[in-house]
């Protein structure tokens, strides 16, 4: 015999069963309420119930007698005197059993989820891919390390429901056409803390990519959080701009959306990086503006403007591939990654956010020994810079930027021995090396960026100073080119210098931080020369009258050679080392060296507080 005592306070509902059934081990005896919530008590054991002590609807306290149990079977004599004691119940609260089926309320769920997922949407799928395009979700299953992904806002669709039916928008309208949510990226070589991202990829497949209003809650709320977790935010940017079919809303511009500010607020926050491939007009296009950097394939169009509005405001009639095609937005340096495909597009955004993850642990150097070749003997000869990129960075780091724009300056992100790094390079390949407006504007949006996410700057200086020339001034030449100085006025990261040959007036001073004494360090190699102006032109202007008292022809070529050779030797390498106006002359081959022990020197950076980088 055993008793059966009630668990806590509270009401009978029902005795589920009555004196003298026998019952089997997890059978329900009788079901209490409390607080508004059932709890069935369960036999523990087979037996024969005895005598109810209280009726249905009566209040029993925690520990009442409700009845008790003689056991069916033979137990032990010390284990049944327990049993029989006040101290030990026969009957327990219920777990929620387990069937073979599934519960209805998850199976609603499950099925809720599925138009909402790829394999669901066969004919979607196959005439995306047709296209020559991916799924959103495709590129995120790319982006986002296996099971690390989380979608928040799945089960969202168009507010639309008084011009369309549920179904209608469950079929057709999944997740408002907006995949949000969070994923691990890079995980393998950062660890879980430091790969988490926010991933945010309008669905072209869905109302064309539109911001809807509930897409656009979808984006505030995941943009609150990468703000407030500080996380790097990821932007799939395909889609036609704003969607005036949503009447759910009591709404007549939509101008008072916070989505907008709320994406401008992550600028110098953390990380911001947008792709494009297909159509990316209007509204969503002004989202891809706020980002970092761009990510475009070569089939992308991006304007601020779609055919539709275009034609709306009387401007003509175009087709979609006539308006910001990738060769001009490469060209004029809205496109930071110019890549030819979707994979391609993602596996540069990891490459990317690999840089503003840390230091990777294994890396390979080039070799040393080719700098010293960089540079050719004759020093009017021109050469390309990439080589010395090349020869400093880790094999296999180098991401260039905005390659197609500002081409008098190389920008590129890159790693030293795993350490990651921004990188300035002059293109003695343009201008002969001389820096006009778009170089300019280049190198100081560059400076701002690795400056706001902690990355330290090397530069590698061969520029004969600022273009100049009346034609060069109707660019505003000297407002974009002063850019450079007040952008590294601001610098919190180191800055290293390596002057590789030219290092003329205000350009050089410009690519060394504001002066040579600004960087940590300003090294040369033996190739380098320095002067307040190109030396041809400083002996032009500075012997003019020594020049014009010699007859021209052979003679006065020969004084002037002769004073050129006497100017390079008062403005060589070593002899500004010997003036301390550069810190060293280095064997090309001990670069590396030498950027590493700089870069050694960084200490831990406090959060970036009000350091915005340019949208240009």
């Amino acid at each position: 015999m055993t008793v059966i005592r009630s668990p806590l306070q509270a009401q009978i509902v029902r005795w589920q069963a009555q004196t003298g059934d026998t019952v089997q081990a997890g059978d329900v005896l009788v079901i209490l309420e409390a607080m508004k919530m059932e709890h069935e008590v369960c036999a523990e054991h087979a037996g024969r119930l005895g005598e109810q002590f209280f009726a249905d609807g009566a209040v029993v306290d925690e520990g009442d007698l409700l009845s008790n149990l003689e056991l069916l079977t033979q137990v032990p004599q010390a284990l049944q005197a327990d049993l029989a004691s006040n101290s030990a119940p026969a009957a327990v609260l219920a777990s929620p059993a387990v069937g073979s089926g599934l519960r209805a309320d998850l199976q609603r769920v499950l099925d809720r989820h599925l138009p909402i997922l790829d394999a669901s949407r066969a004919d979607v799928v196959a005439k995306r891919h047709a296209q020559g395009q991916r799924m959103a979700r495709e590129n995120i299953a790319q982006l986002c390390d296996a099971d690390t992904f989380i979608e928040y806002g799945a089960l969202a669709v168009a507010a639309q429901s008084r011009r369309r039916s549920e179904q209608d928008l469950i079929q057709n309208t999944p997740a408002d056409g907006m995949v949000t949510g969070m994923g691990s990226i890079n995980q393998a070589l950062f660890g879980p803390e430091r790969s988490r991202a926010v991933v945010l990829a309008y669905d072209a497949t869905v109302l064309a990519g539109t911001q809807g209003m509930r897409n656009h809650q979808k984006t505030d709320r995941m943009l609150g959080i990468a703000l407030q977790q500080k996380l790097p935010v990821v932007l799939f940017a395909e889609g036609g701009g704003g969607r005036p079919g949503d009447v759910d809303m009591p709404i007549v511009a939509g101008l008072h959306v916070t989505t907008f500010a709320s994406f401008a607020r992550l600028n110098g926050q953390v990380p911001v990086l947008g792709i494009v491939a297909g159509r990316c007009f209007a509204g969503n296009a002004a989202l891809l503006g706020c980002c970092d950097v761009i990510i475009a394939t070569q089939a992308s169009n991006i304007g601020m403007g779609g055919p539709a509005m275009v034609e709306g405001g009387g401007l003509g009639v175009f087709k979609p591939e006539q308006i910001g095609p990738s060769s001009v937005q490469h060209g004029n340096g809205v496109i930071d990654i110019l890549v030819a495909d979707e994979i391609a597009a993602v596996a540069a955004a990891k490459h990317y956010l690999s840089f503003f993850q840390g230091c990777v642990p294994d890396w390979r150097a080039p070799e040393p020994k080719a700098l010293r070749d960089v540079v050719p003997e004759n020093r009017l000869r021109v050469y390309d810079t990439h080589a010395a990129m090349s020869g400093i960075a880790d094999a296999g780091s180098l991401l260039e930027l905005r390659s197609g724009f500002g081409k008098g300056i190389h920008t590129a992100l890159a790693r030293i021995e795993g350490r990651p790094i921004g990188l300035l390079a002059n293109n003695p390949l343009h201008l002969g090396g001389a820096i006009d407006a778009d170089s300019a504007d280049k190198a100081a949006r560059f400076m701002q960026l690795c400056n706001a996410h902690g990355l330290p700057l090397v530069s590698l200086v061969d520029t004969p100073g600022f273009m100049v020339g009346p034609e060069i001034e109707t660019k505003a030449q000297v407002r974009h080119v002063s850019r450079m100085f007040v952008a590294a006025a601001h610098l919190r990261v180191p800055y290293l210098s390596v002057v590789l040959r030219k290092g003329y007036g205000l350009g050089a001073m410009a690519m060394t931080a504001g002066g040579f004494h600004s960087p940590l360090f300003t090294v040369a190699w033996p190739s380098a020369e320095f002067g307040a102006m190109g030396l041809e032109g400083a002996v032009r202007l500075g012997f003019r009258k020594e020049l014009e008292a010699v007859a021209e022809g052979a003679q006065r070529e020969a004084l002037y050679q002769q004073l050129v050779a006497q100017q390079y030797d008062k403005g060589s390498a070593i002899h500004m080392a010997a003036t301390l106006e550069i810190d060293a002359v280095i064997d090309p081959a001990q670069t590396r060296e030498w950027l590493l022990r700089g870069l050694q020197t960084q200490r831990e950076l406090a959060p970036a507080i009000g350091l915005a980088i340019d949208a240009w």
